[in-house]
């Protein structure tokens, strides 16, 4: 969710609006630091801290300060056994605010930050009872800076080769997931009139300009109309070594493709690292909102992988580049 374009266009809306932060965890918590939700004035919401007890109470919290209208932030300190009986056990900090009109100057930066994409980081700091804030790359750790916060949305991106019938139900699978899809096919007419927020859809002209120019994070399904272009796009995705690529086909399929693959020169490390048939496994259902179900779900645990390995990384320790 884009916490501060929700914000922003409520308070244009409404003339006010409520904003909720886990500022602090401790322990087993139902959502990490830096969870977001954007409170209507008629107490209607959107995201979640992550459900149960503790989002009632600072929801009702919420509502509470809007009808006084804008005024001091304020920070609920939850122990989440003894005080609420969830069974996380651990202890959260809860940051409530609320805002009208006279903050969207203030809170314009960052709808512009969100809009850019990516994450990135705010210095905050307390004035007369209100959070302050400025974008880190402005501010680099500014004076009087109590605590940093991470916005935005991490999103991986995917490539979806395919408008088919799998394509169009994976599309819209992945559309509240935390993933950017580049939707390509070479045929005319071959997308629907609409599409998600996070899909762009593009009439592929070179399949191989698609892969050499996709980043190196990119994870790739290939599931086309025609076999020779899945083999020509499966070839050049396997060879840049992405940390995924699917293809949608049995094993048959992938048996004929894997003899091709070798012939072509490609490794054997490189060609076991196929996905194909796609889907996590268990699943035997060929309805396309089943695979693209399934699919969804292996796209999730690649993203995982790639963050894990990422968080090893001597780099990503070093910040070297």
């Amino acid at each position: 969710m884009r916490v501060w374009r929700q914000l922003s266009d409520l308070i244009a809306r409404r003339g006010a609006a409520a904003l909720i932060s886990v500022h602090d965890v401790k322990g087993s918590a139902p959502r990490e630091k830096d969870a977001h939700m954007v409170v209507r004035s008629d107490g209607a919401f959107h995201g979640t801290i992550g459900g149960g007890q503790l989002e009632f109470l600072v929801l009702d919290i919420a509502r509470e300060m809007l009808k006084h209208g804008r005024g001091p932030a304020r920070i609920v300190d939850q122990a989440l056994g003894p005080d609420l009986g969830q069974c996380c056990g651990g202890r959260v900090k809860i940051l409530v605010e609320t805002f009208d009109r006279r903050d969207l100057d203030d809170i314009a930066p960052l709808v512009a930050a969100e809009d850019k994409g990516g994450l990135f980081d705010v210095e905050c700091r307390m004035e007369d009872g209100r959070v302050r804030r400025e974008l880190a790359s402005e501010a680099d750790v500014a004076p009087g800076s109590q605590w940093r916060e991470t916005h935005g949305e991490d999103r991986t991106p995917v490539l979806l080769f395919g408008a088919g019938h799998v394509g169009r139900a994976l599309a819209l699978a992945l559309a509240p997931l935390p993933f950017s899809v580049r939707w390509l096919d070479d045929r005319d007419d071959a997308f629907p009139s609409h599409v998600p927020a996070n899909v762009t859809a593009v009439r592929m002209r070179s399949p191989e300009s698609e892969i050499a120019e996709a980043k190196p994070d990119s994870l790739i399904l290939v599931m086309t109309h025609d076999h020779p272009l899945d083999m020509a796009i499966t070839a050049a995705a396997l060879q840049r070594g992405f940390p995924y690529v699917g293809l949608i086909g049995s094993a048959s399929k992938r048996a004929r493709f894997e003899k091709r693959f070798r012939e072509l020169g490609l490794s054997r490390e490189r060609i076991a690292s196929l996905a194909c048939p796609i889907g996590i496994s268990g699943i035997a259902d060929k309805d396309p909102a089943v695979i693209a179900a399934s699919v969804a779900a292996q796209l999730l645990q690649a993203r995982e992988r790639g963050e894990r390995d990422r968080n090893r990384s001597p780099l990503a320790v070093s910040g070297d580049t």
